[in-house]
């Protein structure tokens, strides 16, 4: 698909050449400030050194006094505490996080994931009465439970009390809980706004450690998986997360928990390097793995190991659970992929939505987000299990989701997310009223911008301007994610240097320069088609990140071409 190349920015040169002179780095690195917001120097130095003393005091969340009074009295009086997660990545690191610090004072506790299948997401009937059956009195609630307020209210009516942790958006009414921790409340003054489910259970854990007066690096000691769930969910890498990433990966890549220095062992990834990119495909993918094809405790069990050899078991057994995950997402694709190209219909219309009552309900997130890469338009993967029909909803840039599903929502029996990700469920009966409903809808608002797929460019760049020092400073932007990408440059009239090799059978591996500029080798992920023409030796534009090679030891720069014009 041709992608289109927007060029420019909407800082002011002068005022970039003018701190660029102040901080003594290059202008463009200047801008690249300006355009997070960070516009003199003392902001400078604040972004380029994060500081964990700057984390905001916990105690600013609405109703954070309230929670750590609750949980203070139940280790006094020796209540049995549940605590109770989601069962992505963010869910299970959150659990991880909370259980593995209050273990040290409480022996009463203990953990609880929904099944994904039988339960299904947030707080369940099932497990509130798993609850009382078992004398549990106080549930802690993370990354879920905002909008369940008839489930808390179901779990007063038997004695429980309810902890809420979550991030999510809330409805008009909040839960009849001791405490609703979510900064997104709209009377909640907490500063920082962004932070996911386990960065709500890591600020409890920093309540009680200040409340009790503890050695703060008491719960910095779970940085590590702080850092996996801000990476896998996809939040802001600004603010507090940024700083929480940063010293989290520091964590990770020098003296990670069990759990994860068992994953790190078996990921083909280096072990001392890893970034939110490599979390996002190395790590995520196999804790998500683990409640996608069976259930989600055995993540929790990994990330909670307290040596490598019982952390040893349970990520194996993750691991042959994350390849049959692979398993079913590529032959579910493929089916996808077939379904659409055999339909010219589907194939005309601003939107996909393919069902099969087969496919496995674990994977058609994935299923419904490589679609979306693939056609680049709102799309829906719908399946069905025991006469339910469940799906998952992937979107566009620029494009509400959740607004186009709400205007489907008579047809729907339910449906939650946000902008760009949402879950739904249905009556058999109304897949093709809703497959024509959403085509409408999304037609009918969708600007035609919106379906070709942009590549925003930040700067244009000499090669000759690309040097050790400039490397060193761009480094310093990171840790790397959304409000943050990696800087994506341009240059132009580029020339291949021997010829461009294809690689892997869909990847483009070649050394280009400048006239009187140093060499780079490159690689493009996905850009064999190219290779044909580049060889011709005309001259073409490129726009890439920049990164760092290592092999055996020796590093070097690299380009990572995310597109090619010719």
């Amino acid at each position: 698909m041709q992608k289109r190349w927007a060029i420019g920015s909407c800082h002011d040169e002068a005022a970039a050449q003018q701190l660029g002179e102040d901080l003594g780095i290059h202008r463009v690195l200047a801008g690249l400030l300006i355009s997070r917001g960070v516009d003199n120097f003392e902001d400078a130095r604040n972004f380029f050194k994060p500081d964990l003393s700057s984390l905001h005091d916990p105690f600013l969340m609405k109703d954070m006094d309230k929670a750590i009074a609750r949980i203070e009295k139940a280790i006094g009086n020796k209540e049995k505490v549940l605590i109770y997660g989601d069962y992505d990545v963010d869910g299970t690191t959150a659990v991880a996080v909370v259980y593995s610090f209050f273990r040290q004072f409480h022996s009463g506790l203990e953990f609880y994931l929904p099944d994904r299948y039988a339960e299904g997401y947030g707080i369940s009937k099932q497990g509130i009465d798993y609850a009382a059956e078992n004398g549990f009195t106080l549930v802690i609630a993370l990354d879920c439970g905002i909008k369940a307020l008839d489930k808390v209210d179901y779990a007063r009516e038997l004695g429980i009390d309810f902890i809420i942790g979550d991030h999510h958006l809330p409805g008009d009414d909040l839960p009849n809980a001791v405490a609703v921790l979510d900064p997104k409340r709209n009377d909640c003054p907490y500063p920082y706004k962004e932070l996911p489910g386990c960065g709500i259970g890591f600020k409890i854990v920093q309540a009680f450690v200040q409340k009790n007066n503890m050695d703060i690096n008491r719960c910095y000691q779970y940085l590590d998986l702080v850092a996996v769930g801000i990476a896998s969910d996809i939040v802001p890498i600004s603010g507090e997360n940024r700083i929480l990433a940063h010293y989290g990966l520091i964590k990770l890549n020098t003296n990670p928990c069990c759990g994860l220095q068992s994953l790190i062992d078996l990921s083909t990834h280096r072990s001392g390097h890893f970034t939110v990119n490599d979390i996002i495909f190395q790590i995520g993918p196999r804790i998500n793995a683990a409640g996608r094809i069976d259930h989600a405790k055995d993540a929790v069990k990994l990330l909670i190991s307290k040596s490598l050899q019982e952390a040893g078991e349970y990520s194996q057994r993750i691991d042959v659970q994350n390849t049959q995950r692979k398993d079913f997402d590529l032959r579910i694709t493929e089916e996808a992929l077939a379904i659409i190209d055999g339909d010219e219909a589907l194939r005309k219309r601003k939107t996909t939505v393919v069902f099969q009552p087969g496919w496995h309900k674990g994977v058609i997130g994935i299923v419904a987000t490589r679609l979306t890469e693939k056609y680049y338009r709102p799309t829906v993967v719908l399946t069905q299990t025991n006469g339910h029909v469940s799906g998952s909803a992937r979107s566009v840039v620029g494009f509400d989701l959740y607004e186009a599903l709400s205007a489907c929502s008579d047809l729907l029996d339910q449906f939650g997310g946000h902008k760009y990700a949402a879950g739904l469920t249905m009556r058999p009966e109304n897949i093709a009223l809703f497959q024509e409903r959403f085509e409408s809808v999304v037609g009918a608002s969708i600007l035609p911008g919106m379906l070709q797929r942009e590549i925003g460019v930040d700067a244009v760049l000499e090669f000759t301007e690309i040097d050790a020092k400039f490397f060193r400073i761009l480094r310093r932007f990171e840790p790397f994610g959304p409000q943050n990408e990696a800087p994506l440059f341009m240059s132009r009239q580029v020339g291949v240097l021997g010829t461009a090799a294809v690689v892997g059978g869909t990847h483009l591996k070649m050394t280009v320069m400048q006239p009187g500029s140093p060499r780079f080798d490159c690689i493009g992920f996905g850009l064999a088609e190219y290779a044909e023409a580049i060889n011709t030796h005309r001259p073409f534009d490129m726009c890439y990140t920049i990164e760092e090679n290592v092999w055996r030891d020796k590093r070097s720069l690299q380009l990572n071409i995310k597109d090619i014009r010719i």
